[in-house]
């Protein structure tokens, strides 16, 4: 397989490794720099508390008990620390030493910039923490190399202040130091290892059906509407899944309708221009002389030639249209009369030499719209009714009245649509007849534009039908008026 930078599996193996690795860089950064802060913090607590009970044992009370001295003692040994209490005139009132040579009470030590003896000079240190001060502060023995921490308050008593001072190790940071780096270590590599395995199966767990849809749709791509887009996965790919999927048929089915209407077109166009070639050979070389013949073979010409305009007409109709660059002519007229007339003309034309009838339920209904469109929409239902009817059929057009809108319907007992046909028969060129059988008065693209003209006024429409049993094709218009009317 071919390793790709920008492939989402990468990316997102890469996502979860860099997260993961970032937040082992974090642990062990606050694990490096807080340990020391954190057990500082930890050792002058411990200070301050191990103070107040000194101070609460050995200078609050009215009297001194030798318990109170043990548990002062017990105290400071446990906690590894040293101290010495001054009075004011800095005499040693109680001293008590668990860390040996490293107390700094009787070594140098700096403060504040000085470097002095405290118990040769206890003045200097007591200035430190006159006035409620408290002192704080780190110090590096000179014995050890160890960081200490040096701490002192002045404690008011009834006749005078007396002055404490406990001097500690932090801890043996150093060893903790070493300690908690080889566990991180440790913990590291164990987690970088693991990080790599589990982003690696996350990462392919999560792009497997992206990837499978993707493999799926490079087939569309071919021309090859055999996909399987059946993946059960996350909400959001289920959904893409399935919208491909139905994108799939729908590219198939337009596949489909543009091979045919290339067929039909093509088949449409070459056989007008097949019939006038032929005919017009059929003049020059036989009937030129001959009156009589040379008019039908002209007649012939002429029709075809008719065919073809109407067939350019029809499709350039159709493109403005659906382009929405012809602006319809909205008027008040009465629906009721558009549609006599229009039948009257079918009766007098198409209807006459036919068995076929049409009958009528009409009501007076003024409506707001293009009367030359709607005609044609009207005359096109109409038409697709006849052509589709047996012999003898009934046609039914109809007006159904409301308070808004004014539905009309042409109804055939005709030849009816298949269910699998119906949301085709309105797309541009489509024939419910797949036989290049051709009618010389229609085009075939009668349905397109009815659509085009309806959609055009913001008319619902539709049909009803069953094979064999008929079909209902309907539209419904508003019926605003005119200074009342929505106008475009």
């Amino acid at each position: 397989m071919k390793f790709d930078l920008k492939s989402i599996r990468f990316n997102t193996w890469l996502y979860f490794f860099l997260f993961s690795m970032a937040i082992l860089l974090a642990l062990g950064l606050l694990q490096v720099t807080m340990i020391k802060p954190y057990f500082r913090d930890q050792r002058v607590s411990s200070i301050e508390y191990v103070a107040s009970e000194i101070a609460d044992d050995l200078l609050n009370k009215d009297k001194l008990l030798q318990a109170d001295i043990e548990d002062t003692f017990n105290m400071i040994l446990n906690n590894d620390m040293c101290a010495v209490i001054f009075n004011d005139n800095g005499r040693v009132i109680y001293e008590e030493d668990a860390l040996g040579a490293t107390c700094t009470f009787d070594r140098f030590t700096t403060i504040d910039g000085e470097s002095f003896i405290p118990l040769v000079e206890p003045i200097k240190i007591i200035e430190s923490v006159v006035d409620d001060q408290v002192l704080s502060t780190s110090i590096i023995s000179d014995v050890s190399d160890q960081e200490m921490v040096l701490y002192g308050r002045m404690i008011e008593g009834d006749l005078a202040n007396y002055y404490l001072f406990i001097n500690s190790p932090v801890e043996p940071i150093e060893s903790y130091i070493e300690l908690f780096t080889g566990q991180y270590y440790i913990i590291a590599f164990v987690v970088f290892i693991a990080a790599i395995g589990t982003s690696f199966f996350l990462s392919k767990r999560i792009t497997y059906p992206i990837v499978k849809i993707k493999n799926e749709a490079s087939k569309l791509t071919n021309g090859d509407y055999d996909v399987d887009f059946d993946i059960d996965s996350y909400s959001e790919i289920n959904d893409l899944a399935n919208t491909l999927a139905k994108t799939g048929k729908v590219m198939e089915t337009t596949d489909e309708l543009r091979q045919d209407l290339i067929a039909n077109i093509s088949h449409d166009i070459k056989t007008p221009l097949t019939m006038i070639k032929a005919y017009s050979e059929m003049i020059r070389d036989i009937s030129g002389d001959d009156k009589t013949k040379r008019d039908k073979h002209l007649n012939v010409i002429i029709e075809e030639a008719d065919y073809l305009d109407r067939l350019v007409d029809d499709m350039r109709d159709v493109s403005k249209l659906q382009a929405g660059q012809q602006t319809l002519n909205r008027t008040n007229f009465d629906m009721k009369e558009t549609i006599e007339r229009i039948i009257e003309h079918y009766r007098g034309g198409i209807l006459k030499d036919m068995s076929i009838s049409v009958d009528t339920d009409l009501v007076s209904s003024v409506v707001w719209a293009d009367e030359t469109a709607i005609s044609r929409v009207i005359s096109n239902f109409l038409s697709n009714a006849i052509k589709y009817s047996f012999a003898d059929s009934k046609i039914m057009v109809r007006m159904i009245d409301s308070e808004d809108r004014l539905r009309i319907e042409v109804i055939d007992d005709g030849k009816g649509i298949s269910e699998s046909e119906l949301p085709y028969i309105w797309t541009r060129y489509y024939k419910i007849d797949k036989g290049f059988s051709r009618n010389i008065n229609s085009t075939g693209l009668g349905l397109a534009i009815a659509k085009a003209i309806l959609e055009a006024h913001g008319a619902k429409y539709g049909v009803i039908s069953k094979v064999n049993v008929g079909s209902t094709f309907w539209f419904e218009l508003s019926k605003d008026y005119d200074g009342l009317s929505k106008r475009d």
